[in-house]
């Protein structure tokens, strides 16, 4: 089933096109990656997608039903949760304050009950920092805490900006183990990813965007194997 279908999408910050024309779809259960330079174009769609912003032109249907330029907090409550880049966690307040604030829309105490059980599975480090506040943890656990609070709104589609920006190594190998266990448990994932090759390495499908255009897409092995994405995205390697 398809969950996401992006067609024709044209976004604009002013008068500067950031889209031009996109057109994707994430079926059900999957990890799509989208893979591009700096200011391509990867972090605009995630924002269009979970309405921070408008559209000028195209369709974005998530679950058959079109949300372009429909309000974020309505986004959100029919089942897509944004994590954006930078992590954005509120300092001022607890790790646990953090975590509740993701389940805000919800009403169903009981599950409410069980996902931070399931999130503190996740994170461990979550449970132990519960009453800490979230300014003073490290990168990588607001990083888990970012990942964790959307987690809290039981998403449908969950979408990921950056994930391992600006994290050690070893912190990178188990954000990316966490976000495959996430998919696992039946959330499909849109993962933006300077880090091409460890996304390519843990999705279905990738969609390569540059200025603001696909010019490449496929199945993640294949774009992984392709000599002209190796040297443009992947170092070479």
């Amino acid at each position: 089933m398809t969950l996401l279908k992006v067609d024709q999408l044209d976004v604009y910050y002013g008068n500067i096109q950031a889209l031009k024309g996109i057109s994707l779809e994430v079926n059900e259960g999957e990890i799509v990656t989208l893979i591009g330079a700096n200011g391509a174009g990867k972090s605009t769609l995630l924002k269009t997608v979970s309405g921070l912003l408008k559209p000028k032109s195209g369709i974005i249907n998530y679950m058959n039903s079109s949300i372009a330029g429909k309000p974020a907090q309505g986004i959100v409550k029919a089942g897509i949760s944004h994590v954006p880049e930078g992590r954005r966690v509120f300092s001022n307040m607890t790790v646990l304050e953090n975590l509740e604030l993701g389940a805000y829309l919800r009403k169903d105490s009981k599950e409410i009950s069980k996902d931070f059980d399931k999130v503190y599975e996740l994170f461990p480090r979550l449970f132990e920092r519960r009453k800490q506040m979230s300014g003073t943890l490290s990168g990588g656990e607001q990083q888990m805490l970012a990942m964790g609070r959307a987690i809290m709104a039981k998403p449908k589609l969950l979408l990921l900006d950056e994930p391992s920006m600006g994290l050690a190594p070893l912190m990178v190998k188990t954000i990316f183990q966490i976000i495959e266990e996430i998919n696992r448990e039946g959330t499909t994932i849109l993962l933006v990813e300077q880090n091409a090759n460890v996304a390519l390495s843990i999705a279905n499908r990738g969609y390569v965007i540059e200025t603001g255009r696909v010019v490449v897409s496929g199945p993640a092995s294949e774009l992984q194997a392709s000599e002209q994405i190796k040297l443009a995205y992947l170092g070479g390697i």
